[in-house]
C-alpha cells in the first residue's frame, strides 16, 4: 500500500469516527429540541417567545465552525438586502452539508426577498423534508401561498405552523385578515 493510500485511509477513518460522535451529538440535541417543543406547547406567550430563541439557536447549529460562519454570512447578506451573496453563502452550505435543514431554509428565505418564489417553495419543501417542526419554514410557506392567491391554503399551513408554536408572531393576525377578506368584510 502506497503513502498516499495510507493516509486516505486515516482519513476516512478519522471522518467516520468523527460523523459518529456527530451523530451521537445530533441525537442529544434532538432530545433538547424534542424538550423545547414540549415546553413550548405548555408556555404562556412570553415564556414561549425565550423557547422559540432557544429553538432557533438549536436549529442554527450545524456542527461545523466553517458551516456556522456561512450561515451568519448569509443571514448578514441577507440583512443587509444582498440576497446574492446570501444564496451564494447558503448554497455553499448545502453543497457540503445537505442535510442541515437551517441553510436550506436560510436559502429559502434569500429566494422568497428576491422575489423567486419558485425556488423558495422548493427549498421550503426540503427545510420541511429535514424538520417538519420548522414552524419558520411553515409561515414562509403560508406568506408565499398568500402572495400567490392561494388564500385557503395560506390558513391552512398558517393554522399548521400554529399547531407547533402556539404564540408565532403575527399568524393569527394574517389568518384573521385573510378569513376576513375572504367573507367579503373589512378589516
Amino acid at each position: 500500500m502506497c503513502v498516499s493510500s495510507r493516509i486516505l485511509n486515516l482519513v476516512v477513518a478519522a471522518l467516520l469516527s468523527l460523523m459518529a460522535i456527530c451523530g451521537t451529538a445530533f441525537a442529544l440535541d434532538q432530545e433538547k429540541l424534542d424538550d423545547l417543543f414540549t415546553r413550548l406547547q405548555a408556555a404562556g406567550e412570553e415564556e414561549a417567545g425565550r423557547i422559540e430563541t432557544e429553538i432557533w439557536i438549536e436549529w442554527s447549529k450545524s456542527g461545523s465552525p466553517a458551516m456556522d460562519l456561512l450561515l451568519q454570512r448569509g443571514r448578514d447578506a441577507l440583512a443587509v438586502g444582498d440576497t446574492v451573496t446570501a444564496i451564494e453563502h447558503f448554497s455553499a452550505i448545502i453543497d457540503h452539508s445537505p442535510d442541515f435543514a437551517e441553510a436550506w431554509n436560510g436559502r429559502a428565505t434569500a429566494y422568497y426577498t428576491a422575489g423567486d418564489f419558485g425556488q423558495a417553495v422548493s427549498d421550503i419543501a426540503m427545510v420541511l423534508q429535514l424538520n417538519p417542526r420548522h414552524f419558520g419554514a411553515l409561515v414562509g410557506l403560508a406568506s408565499i401561498l398568500e402572495s400567490t392567491e392561494n388564500p385557503e391554503r395560506a390558513v391552512e399551513v398558517y393554522k399548521a405552523a400554529l399547531a407547533i408554536h402556539p404564540y408565532l408572531e403575527g399568524v393569527a393576525e394574517a389568518i384573521e385578515r385573510i378569513e376576513v377578506t375572504a367573507s367579503g368584510r373589512e378589516l
